[in-house]
């Protein structure tokens, strides 16, 4: 997908605060540091539209962007803050529940997943709040240029053997590293192969 335009539009804690929900919506997730926002500068051809930190926790907002005027890419907080105190990770948690449960248009979650440690409490149970709930969500490992393609590969084997344990199969997963720009077309290839879907869902 060519990208025309991509702009900030604007960052809440409240998602009724958020955009009209008139367009297609694709989230991104996952724990501290995970190479969240340098995956969406990538997807987007921007250096610096979503803030990059190597302070792990520094988005603290549900954070909108505007793709060619008609896709909403969104920058949500980041899960399982180690230094972050109990009070402010329970409203951080509110937050994003309160989006994912109750955002009309969100299509798919992105639940980004280092892949050069193995499997992780946190996201597999963040993952299996979403089916819980009935929650679209795609598998994205990051930083795959960092790990030879054997060690990769084990550790997306031993992903899926602890995701088949609760789930009778596995949802979307995409390989992605920001450096090479690796996995950047598959990942706007299912952005929209979706959205045909969704406007042949409103006629």
């Amino acid at each position: 997908m060519k990208i025309h335009s991509a702009e900030f539009l604007i960052s809440n804690t409240d998602y009724r605060k958020c955009p009209k929900a008139e367009f297609p919506e694709y989230a991104f997730i996952g724990r501290s540091n995970v190479g969240k926002s340098s995956l969406i500068n990538m997807l987007c051809e921007r250096k610096k539209l979503a803030k990059t930190s190597s302070t792990p926790g520094k988005t603290q907002l549900i954070n909108h962007f505007l793709i060619n005027e008609n896709i909403y890419l969104v920058d949500l907080p980041g899960y399982g803050f180690a230094k972050a105190s109990k009070k402010e990770r329970e409203k951080w948690e509110k937050m994003i529940q309160g989006y994912l449960n109750q955002r009309p248009n969100l299509l798919y979650t992105f639940v980004l997943i280092d892949s050069r440690i193995p499997p992780q409490k946190i996201d597999l149970e963040f993952m299996a709040h979403l089916g819980k709930k009935q929650i679209p969500f795609v598998m994205l490992f990051t930083k795959i240029d960092k790990l030879s393609s054997s060690a990769l590969n084990k550790n997306l084997t031993a992903y899926k053997k602890a995701m088949l344990k609760e789930w009778e199969e596995m949802p979307p997963v995409i390989t992605t590293s920001s450096e090479s720009k690796f996995g950047k077309e598959d990942v706007w290839n299912l952005i929209e192969q979706t959205n045909r879907d969704f406007s042949i869902s409103l006629h």
